[in-house]
């Protein structure tokens, strides 16, 4: 997709084990005080323990993979305000936001969980978002349901 305007960032680099994009990005997301290292190590460790778990897959990319495609959202309500009031409008999510808002829930929910390493945690979330359960796959589902139930507000999209 054509970029439209000059941006200052460098793009996201491919990690160095997998040489994934999506993996690079969930490491930048999971990354603390520039800290890449300690994120790569926790992602790697995390994807090794959700392989163990999934012993029936061969490739540890198509599991994040997955996980990602299964958490990802269609739909999302964007609030609008016409006429005093506040209106949720659903609206469709373009690809590059649907990953990221997928990605984004799946650390959240992973630094949720308490009481265990954060590699353990996230492996756990992977494997419940690969199975089509867990936290952020429930999310999407909440997300969905909010737009169904705001549909009669959709004609305010732009």
């Amino acid at each position: 997709m054509p970029r439209n305007f000059k941006s200052t960032a460098p793009f996201v680099k491919p990690d160095p084990r997998f040489d994934s994009l999506l993996a690079s990005k969930i490491v930048n997301k999971l990354m603390y005080d520039g800290k890449k290292s300690t994120a790569q190590k926790v992602f790697y460790d995390a994807i090794d323990i959700a392989a163990k778990k999934l012993a029936d897959v061969e490739d540890p990319v198509e599991i994040f993979t997955k996980a990602v495609d299964n958490a990802r959202p269609q739909v999302e309500v964007r609030s609008k305000r016409v006429g005093g009031a506040n209106y949720q409008v659903p609206r469709e999510v373009k690809r590059n936001r649907q990953q990221t808002l997928a990605i984004r829930w799946l650390v959240d929910n992973s630094r949720k969980k308490k009481g265990k390493p954060m590699a353990q945690c996230l492996a756990e979330e992977i494997v419940d978002a690969y199975n089509g359960t867990g936290a952020s796959v429930q999310w999407k589902e909440n997300v969905h349901k909010m737009a169904e139930a705001n549909k009669a507000y959709a004609h305010y999209a732009r």
